[in-house]
Parts: C-alpha cells; structure tokens; sequence
C-alpha cells in the first residue's frame, strides 16, 4: 500500500527536517516541531497529521500539552508508547531548559524571581508537589528540591527534611512553594498554618523563611506579598 500522504513524498522544501536545517527551528509551526519528534507516520497519516491530531487533544495550547500523560498521549490514534514518551520528554526538557535559565541569575530580590524558578515546574501538573529553595545569605540559589508530592487536593511536607536540608546546605533563607492543580490561587488554611508553623521551627534556627508562593497554572500569589508571613 502506498502511503500518499507522507511526508518523504512532499517537496523538499515543505518537509518538517529540511525547513528546520535551512531555515531554522523559529519559522517551523509547533505542528510541524511535533511531527519531527513523532518521526514518521502511519498508513493513513502523515507524522504531520499525528502531530495535528496530537495538539488537537490539547486544544492546541502547549502548556494544555504538558499537562497530559503519556498514557493520555496514546489515546491519539497513531501514538504508541515510544512516541508518547518521547514527546513528553521533550516538554520536561523544555520546562526544564526555562528552570534553568531563572535559577542563573544573580539572586532572588522578589517574589518574582522564585516564581519563575517555580511556575515552569509545577504549571502542567495534575496533582500537587512541594519544592523548597535553598537561599544563601547573599540571595543567590544554593539549591531547588523537591520535597513533597500528593494527590488532586493536598500535600503532605516535612518541616523537619525542609530545615534539615537547609543546615546541610548552608542555607541562610528558605523560600517554599505548591501548586493548586485546580489553578486557586488562595492560600488555604492549612497552607497558612504549615507556612506560620515553618517560619516559627526556621527562625529557631536563625533561617529566615522569606516567602511560600503558591502556584495555579501559569499564574501565582505570594504569600510574604499578601502579607500572610
């Protein structure tokens, strides 16, 4: 059976690989970078169409993409386990790669700077974790962790790994962060007492709890901002 629609019978110049080597990543559509991660097609689809049909079930919207699992990737006709993989480890790279980029600066001056470190990991995730920065006393990061993770509606975290962690680093502030999957940003009460219970045990301690930044989708409220710490 020949495929007609593959993508090898295309003109060259039209093709997802050949448009990235001549004229660079930036003029390809997300479709097309997708289809280039799939790599071929099926008898009936072209790799570009699996691609389309891949961002279709995320309402074609990126960030909607890295929320979905791999085993949700399958549910698209065409994607096998290989090809779901492959395409999520390419958005965890590329949240990861954003990570980065905020973790180098200089130091952390504002809630915004943590929220940059913070939102690209816990944005597309469907249930909650907690992360801890590790600050020294000149404000530059020492260390990102993760220290926690629970279901759709809370998570469980140990003061006492947190402050733990902190000594073994010697970390002089501690900026803490969850995410609400619901995309809520308001703090709830058992977010307020597990912040006021950790400033008290940190500041035991001489470590100064600077902020707990809760975070819903690509947006986030600070705590210390809100006057909340």
């Amino acid at each position: 059976m020949t495929i007609t629609n593959s993508i090898k019978n295309w003109a060259e110049d039209e093709r997802p690989r050949e448009k990235l080597l001549h004229k660079g990543a930036s003029v390809l559509s997300d479709a097309e970078l997708l289809a280039i991660l799939i790599s071929s097609g099926t008898r009936e689809r072209s790799a570009l169409d699996l691609a389309r049909d891949v961002l279709k079930q995320a309402g074609n919207d990126l960030h909607a993409l890295g929320r979905v699992s791999v085993q949700e990737l399958q549910h698209t006709k065409g994607i096998g386990e290989a090809r779901a993989i492959t395409i999520a480890a390419a958005l965890e790279l590329g949240r990861r790669r954003q990570m980065s980029a905020a973790m180098a600066q200089q130091s952390i001056t504002q809630s915004k700077d943590a929220a940059e470190i913070f939102i690209p990991l816990m944005r597309d995730l469907g249930h909650e974790v907690f992360y801890v920065l590790y600050i020294s006393q000149s404000g530059s990061v020492i260390r990102c962790e993760n220290i926690g993770k629970g279901g759709l509606t809370g998570t469980v975290a140990d003061i006492r790994i947190i402050l733990k962690n902190a000594l073994l680093l010697s970390a002089a502030r501690l900026i803490v962060s969850h995410n609400h999957p619901s995309g809520n940003l308001k703090p709830s009460r058992e977010d307020i007492a597990m912040t006021a219970k950790l400033k008290e045990a940190a500041t035991l301690m001489d470590i100064k709890l600077l902020d707990h930044i809760i975070v819903g989708n690509n947006n986030y409220c600070s705590m210390a901002d809100e006057g909340l710490i």
